[in-house]
Parts: C-alpha cells; sequence; structure tokens
C-alpha cells in the first residue's frame, strides 16, 4: 500500500471488524479475570516474599478444557533469568506437589503440625531462586484442572502435550513482559514421555512461524519415565548393581529370562521362579528410594511379578485423623497433609479456584480411566531433539529403583551421540554432589547428571544439590 494510501471497508467488513475487536476485548478480559495474584496463604508465616500468580487458561476448539497454574516469579532477576514451564510427573500429579515437595518456594512444616490447618515453611533452595516457573495441573483431571464438556475430559499423551503447548502460547500472549525470555521446558517422571512431545510442538511451531515466537532454548528431565522396556527392564540390573540382590539370582534371572524381564513367558518356570526370588528379596524395598522405610505395609507374599510404583504409596489420608504423625517418619506423611491443605475451602478461595469445577483435589491421581497414554517410548522424540541447536539436562536420583539411571543411560547412549566429556564427579560445598557425563555433535549438547543419594525425584531428597545442578545449567556454567 503506498504511503497515505488508506484503507477502506465496506459495512459489513467494518461489521466483522468490530465483532472481533470486540471479541478480542472478551477474550482478554476473561483470561485476565482468571488470574490472581496470591499475596498470602493460609499458613505461611506473613507475606509471601515471593510474586505467586494462579489462573485459568483455556485450551481446546471452544476453550472446554481449563489448565490451573501456579506462576512464581524469580526471585532474583526476572528480567534476566529463564521462564521455565515445568510438568509434573504421573500422569496426574498436580503442580503444586512438585511446589511444596520438590523444587517450590516453600513446603510443609511436618514437625510444627499438631492436627488442624497444615503449617507452610520456606524453601531455601527453590528454583524459583534461579528461574520464573510455571507449574501447571496437567493433563485434564489433574488437580483444579477441569473440563466443561464430558468429552473434553478425553486426553492422551500426545493430545495432552498439544493442550499444553497450547496453553503456554495463550500464556505468554498474556504475559508480554516474558516474551523475549529463554525458555525452557522441564518435567520428571512421566513428563519424560509428555516433555519430548512437548518440546517437538514447540519447534515445529517457531518453524511455522506461530506466534507469539517462544526463545525455545532447551529442556531438562529428571528421574524420566522414557521407554517403558528400557526402564522397567534395567530395574533388576539396578537392583543387583546396589546389592539388593545376590549374584546367583541375577545369574539365574539373566540366564532364563534371557535377560528381558517383561516379556515373560510363564510357561517358563525357571524364569518365573528366578523373578520371584527377586521380587521377595524387594517386597518391602521402597522403590522410589532404597533407603528410606518402606511404608505400604505390602503383604508377606508378591502376589504377581508386578512393578506397580504407585502401589506402594501408603494410604496415610487416614493419619489425618490424629494430630500427630506417626512415630516412624514416612515421606508419604508429608504428602498426605497436602490433601488436608489443599481440599481446605480457605485455601481454595485464596488460590481463586473455581468452585465446583473439581470435586476432590488429589496429590496424584491413582488412574485417570479417560487418559490413553499411546507412547511407550519417547526415545524417537529424543532421537529427534538431538538433532536441533537445543541444550538438555537429564538427571537421575542414583537410588531410584523405579526408573533406574542404567536404563536412562542406556536409552541415552542409544541416540548416538558422541560423548564430549567423559563420565566424572560434581560437587557442592566441595563434596561428590554425583557424577556427569556430557554428549555433544553440532547440532545439540545433553548434560546427564546423578544425584548421589537422591530417590524419584531428586529434588526431594537433595534440594540443595539440585537448586545447584540448575543454577549452574541455565547459566551455562560447567555443573
Amino acid at each position: 500500500m503506498a504511503s497515505g494510501q488508506r484503507l477502506l471497508l465496506s459495512p459489513s467488513n467494518y461489521t466483522k471488524r468490530l465483532c472481533l475487536s470486540l471479541c478480542i476485548v472478551l477474550v482478554v478480559s476473561y483470561i485476565a479475570s482468571s488470574q490472581t495474584i496470591v499475596e498470602s496463604l493460609p499458613g505461611y508465616p506473613g507475606k509471601l516474599p515471593f510474586k505467586l500468580e494462579t489462573g485459568y487458561i483455556g485450551v481446546g476448539d471452544t476453550e472446554e478444557v481449563q489448565l490451573f497454574y501456579y506462576f512464581i516469579e524469580s526471585e532474583r532477576d526476572p528480567a534476566f533469568d529463564p521462564l521455565v514451564l515445568w510438568l509434573t510427573g504421573g500422569p496426574g500429579c498436580s503442580g503444586f506437589s512438585a511446589i511444596a515437595f520438590e523444587i517450590g518456594p516453600f513446603t510443609f512444616d511436618i514437625d510444627a503440625y499438631r492436627g488442624g490447618l497444615p503449617p507452610l515453611m520456606p524453601n531455601p533452595y527453590s528454583w524459583t531462586q534461579v528461574a520464573s516457573m510455571i507449574f501447571i495441573d496437567a493433563p485434564v483431571s489433574t488437580g483444579f484442572s477441569y473440563s466443561t464438556t464430558t468429552q473434553g475430559f478425553n486426553t492422551s499423551d500426545t493430545k495432552s502435550a498439544s493442550q499444553i503447548y497450547m496453553f503456554l502460547r495463550k500464556w505468554l500472549l498474556n504475559h508480554p513482559k516474558f516474551l523475549g525470555s529463554e525458555v525452557y521446558i522441564g518435567g520428571d517422571s512421566y513428563s519424560g514421555i509428555v516433555v519430548p512431545i512437548l518440546v517437538t510442538n514447540v519447534l515445529e511451531g517457531i518453524q511455522a512461524g506461530l506466534v507469539p515466537h517462544i526463545d525455545l532454548q532447551g529442556y531438562v528431565l529428571g528421574n524420566p519415565v522414557t521407554d517403558t522396556y528400557i526402564d522397567d527392564n534395567s530395574r533388576i540390573r539396578y537392583a543387583h548393581r546396589v546389592s539388593l540382590i545376590s549374584d546367583e539370582y541375577y545369574e539365574a534371572a539373566k540366564f532364563y529370562c534371557n535377560g528381558d524381564y517383561i516379556n515373560i513367558d510363564y510357561n517358563n518356570t525357571l524364569c518365573v521362579k528366578a523373578l520371584q526370588n527377586i521380587k521377595e528379596c524387594l517386597l518391602q524395598i521402597k522403590l522410589t528410594q532404597i533407603l528410606e522405610p518402606q511404608c505400604a505395609f505390602a503383604s508377606k507374599k508378591p502376589k504377581d511379578l508386578q512393578w506397580d510404583v504407585r502401589s506402594q504409596e501408603a494410604n496415610t489420608l487416614e493419619f489425618l485423623k490424629n494430630k500427630k504423625l506417626p512415630e516412624l517418619r514416612c515421606r508419604e506423611f508429608g504428602y498426605a497433609l497436602s490433601y488436608k491443605y489443599m481440599n481446605d475451602k480457605n485455601v481454595q478461595n485464596v488460590l481463586n479456584v473455581r468452585e465446583g469445577t473439581v470435586e476432590t483435589w488429589s496429590r496424584c491421581l491413582k488412574s485417570i480411566s479417560t487418559y490413553t497414554e499411546n507412547i511407550n517410548s519417547s526415545v524417537a522424540y529424543q532421537k529427534n531433539l538431538s538433532t536441533t541447536g537445543l541444550r538438555g539436562l537429564i538427571y537421575s536420583g542414583d537410588h531410584d529403583i523405579s526408573a533406574p539411571y542404567v536404563g536412562t543411560l542406556e536409552w541415552i547412549r542409544s541416540l548416538e551421540v558422541a560423548v564430549f566429556d567423559e563420565w566424572r564427579p560434581w560437587y557442592v560445598d566441595g563434596q561428590v554432589a554425583g557424577y556427569q557425563v556430557k554428549y555433544m555433535n553440532s547440532h545439540f549438547r545433553l548434560t546427564y547428571v546423578t544425584i548421589k543419594g537422591g530417590g524419584h525425584t531428586a529434588p526431594e531428597y537433595k534440594p540443595k544439590q539440585c537448586q545447584a545442578m540448575v543454577d549452574r545449567f541455565f547459566a551455562r556454567y560447567p555443573i
């Protein structure tokens, strides 16, 4: 159009343009009304020393899926520090679980619990001290996220990743302050399946020129569930490595089962017997941290050969009826406090949860009947990501048998990215915090880190070390 030339609108076009403008205003107004700045939390001493925002963002063709989020601005320098979108595992674990038990700025003061509403206390090793972080309740049905239609509750690994990508784009449009921020996408446990799909979606959107432009720098995965066969099959190899089973039991299983402990031929009685012996050895071992007490109180004899981490979380809600937690200190008792806290009406009002949308909040759903796990392995996605310009950080607690580090290393090696820096220790306060190995090609850099003494997930057990790890990674400083 020549300089000074005016665009003339016909009455019909003018009406359409006006309607479109009004729709945009209404949508923006609705989104704005779905955001709340939370200045104080019940049970937290005084005013929050960090900026907490909660809200909903609608995704889907008619925004029928309403995804709830918690956003905590970096406590150091929001203008300089990266923006991290964090997915909690499950599938079906609330973003609040990651905040309260892993990497958020507060946690439950279990020692001070005397009944009533559980008290909160600061977490000195929060990742929000080094990054601005969005914690999301995803997939739909998780935490406070819900659907306005019955059909909207139906989702899957790929569909959930697509919805979260739509969420991120809308969130950034409504927070233009962070449009120039370096972005990382992270998660732990089952998020090892969803995050690589989501990162792929973001890269495809960037290539297609979709707005807003996302300055994606890389991704972070902790204790990741990545490949159903590799992860699960490596558990017996790990159990032998850490002396939970004898050489004889391990060699018998390896020989009679041909090294395959997943696709079991139940007519192969020698294989079944070998695995049964191993399962009896591990019956009272906590799969998420082999050194901690097992609080699931499993039966004396295993009924089958299945490994179900979720079944090992004790039904500790009964303990909430007491004013004091039992003397046997189990991590699950802390988890139980989150149910009491998040189902408190006053807490939900402060967080601006929409009344009547969720019957009961759960930290992690035991199962989601409307969720389809349609990706058995994300290794192919990881392989594709190794041809991009991204940076990757993958870490494992080395006392986690549910997603053993030996299995994670196995699929990382299958990516066929050359080793740049051989296995060596890394340090915090002059002490070995774990070990690391770096991989690099002309398109990609991946750092793999073990957290010494860490479980599933590592920041729950070694918060100081994990905070130091990500701070160095985001700063591009050697871990």
